[in-house]
């Protein structure tokens, strides 16, 4: 079946269906990983976007039910060069076009994927629109210009769970599967949900702690009176500014219990100490992000999801920068100058990796044994 990919600023792109049919918008991004198809599509991060895989063939190792981020796709579409129809690997469940139809997810396959990576790094990341159903371009590219933008919009309430959890399972091994918590754990955790990613608690749990999982909008207080050793502020979809329950709870924590975000966490509790945030021209999004720890010659490989990023010079009396992107060195990490709160941009508990910066898990406990003492 025929699709079409409309961009807002005219460009088109003719391929094939893959998924569900249909029509979707979003703000049409690129992912330069080589694998982890399944955690990305899985990633609360990505709900109201449309993603691209830069690697020419998508789905060759197939879909199974333990490599997810989430319990479904948030995602609004997906793109690829090539999806794979015939999956080899041993955990291998269905194909990725079986999956995609399952979730309702509409993508396109059969276009120039460098092509329309290049356009977007050249013009920006935009509103787009995926369609089986309208194959008019003009008609499809007036619609990607009547699409919301990302820019403005809460879509953390579109992700966060609507009640508190607890959770239980660490990460994944090979000879057992996902591991089972410890019978008594070291740490409390509260986790703040603005679109959580399965292997963060996991990573957690490893790190021998009790997790409870919190929705968004959850008052500071009535996480303060859960009594946590620690809070976590986790990823999350699209623009941080509009979030300001998040930012308000987050200064009403401050000081009173150790802080750890991630992504977009770490976006809202700058914001919190009184920072900004601006939308970067097309994100990083990648298992292969350059970061700079600290003033010497330490380098992580990181994986990262995010849109938006922190200006500088709005932190600078308020937290120590201690890492940089050094790609465009943009800020990747803050650490409070008074209070034991610290964030960094990108994610340390990546899954399928790079696990460079998995250390971060343990500074985290390590802060909340030194707030107990």
């Amino acid at each position: 079946m025929q699709a079409l990919l409309a961009l807002a600023d005219g460009r088109v792109f003719k391929g094939r269906s893959i998924g569900a049919t249909g029509e979707v918008f979003g703000e049409v991004v690129f992912n330069t990983s080589m694998t982890g198809y399944q955690e990305i599509l899985t990633d609360p991060s990505y709900c109201g976007e449309i993603v691209t895989m830069t690697y020419t063939q998508i789905g060759n190792y197939g879909i199974n039910k333990e490599d997810v981020e989430s319990n479904r796709p948030f995602l609004s579409g997906f793109i690829v060069k090539e999806a794979c129809s015939k999956p080899s690997n041993w955990r291998s469940e269905m194909s990725l076009d079986a999956y995609l139809k399952e979730n309702n997810i509409v993508g396109i396959q059969g276009i120039d994927t460098r092509a329309l990576v290049r356009h977007i790094r050249d013009k920006g990341a935009q509103p787009g629109m995926i369609s089986t159903t309208d194959l008019d371009p003009e008609s499809l590219v007036d619609k990607a210009r009547k699409a919301p933008s990302i820019v403005g919009r809460d879509l953390v309430q579109e992700v966060t769970c609507r009640e508190p959890y607890n959770w239980t399972e660490g990460t994944w091994k090979l000879e057992s599967g996902y591991q089972k918590a410890p019978e008594k754990a070291e740490y409390k955790v509260v986790a703040y949900d603005f679109g959580i990613k399965r292997n963060i608690l996991r990573n957690l749990v490893d790190h021998g702690c009790e997790v409870t999982v919190v929705p968004a909008t959850t008052p500071a207080a009535e996480v303060l009176a859960m009594q946590p050793d620690g809070v976590f502020l986790s990823n999350g979809p699209g623009d941080p500014e509009p979030i300001t329950y998040a930012q308000e709870n987050i200064r009403e924590l401050l000081g009173k219990v150790p802080l750890f975000g991630i992504c977009l966490g770490h976006q809202l509790l700058s914001i919190a100490l009184g920072g900004e945030t601006y939308k970067l021209k097309f994100g990083h999004r990648g298992g292969n992000q350059p970061v700079r720890r600290g003033e010497g010659h330490n380098v992580e490989i990181t994986s990262q999801n995010h849109g938006f990023a922190v200006q500088p010079e709005s932190v600078k009396n308020l937290a120590e920068v201690g890492h940089i992107n050094l790609n465009d060195f943009t800020v990747e990490g803050i650490c409070h100058n008074e209070f034991p709160a610290f964030s960094v941009q990108y994610h340390p508990e990546a899954s399928p990796g790079p696990h460079d910066a998995n250390y971060l898990f343990g500074q985290f406990i390590d802060m909340m044994a030194e707030f107990k003492q």
